[in-house]
């Protein structure tokens, strides 16, 4: 079942060639421990750019280019969307915003937003690429701060509406995060005697709860998109906060 699930995550999370069984979509829905389980071989994929010994700059852009060459580009598409959805003038409505959400026009908040992301994790990754080789390992707890994020939204979120986010979540509760916690535990000794992974980890987890809080005051619950922006905004905090615990340890 454990296994089944993690293929069902890698399925759902990545482009990797493991296939889409319709049981192993159903493990991953009822098992949010998969969401870090899987940022593991994720995270190991991702330490390739700082081992290679290129400039900082270059590092920086191999890791963005690694992530979206193994994950896809649904979670960036998700950042744009809840840019937009951010960017509505005056007091509107959770419903307003959720049609905004929904629009697939393309407007300044959802450029900003995704600017802001790519161009903060590139420079946060640089940096890394500057620090002792060991501290590559940071990039391995930063995913599964990532995908930590995930599961945090799906088991305390309520979904809007029915959809992927419903369909992730509507099965999960509060109690449904502690597995995903412990399993994510492990890689916050990753840098250890530095505390780099233990704060990157910390800083996901925020990060998600920040999302979900905003979630449910602007759009009224979570949904898809917010699933996949939480990766996306909980990898940058976790790698900007990695970054600025290891070089002031």
């Amino acid at each position: 079942m454990a296994l089944s699930a993690v293929r069902g995550a890698l399925g759902f999370l990545t482009r990797l060639p493991v296939g889409h069984r319709e049981r192993d979509w159903d493990a991953f829905r009822a098992s949010p421990a998969a969401f870090p389980l899987a940022a593991y071989p994720i995270g190991l994929v991702l330490t390739v750019p700082f081992l290679l010994g290129l400039d900082a700059d270059l590092t920086g852009f191999g890791y963005l280019l690694g992530i979206y060459a193994v994950t896809g580009v649904a979670h960036a598409d998700a950042v744009a969307d809840l840019g937009d959805a951010a960017a509505v003038h005056g007091d509107a409505t959770p419903e307003r915003r959720r049609d905004v959400l929904k629009d697939s026009a393309v407007g300044v908040g959802a450029v900003l937003a995704l600017a802001l992301v790519l161009l903060g994790t590139w420079v946060a990754a640089a940096r890394l690429a500057t620090l002792p080789l060991r501290a590559a390992a940071l990039a391995l707890a930063v995913e599964v701060g990532a995908k930590l994020a995930m599961a945090t939204v799906a088991c305390l979120g309520d979904a809007t509406h029915d959809g992927l986010g419903a369909a992730v979540s509507d099965s999960l509760s509060a109690r449904s995060l502690v597995l995903p916690l412990l399993v994510a535990l492990p890689a916050a000794l990753v840098t250890y005697p530095n505390p780099a992974a233990a704060t990157a980890l910390g800083a996901a987890l925020l990060a998600a709860l920040g999302v979900l809080a905003w979630s449910r005051r602007r759009l009224g619950g979570i949904n898809g998109d917010v699933i996949g922006a939480s990766n996306e905004l909980a990898r940058l905090a976790a790698l900007l906060v990695g970054v600025i615990a290891w070089t002031h340890w």
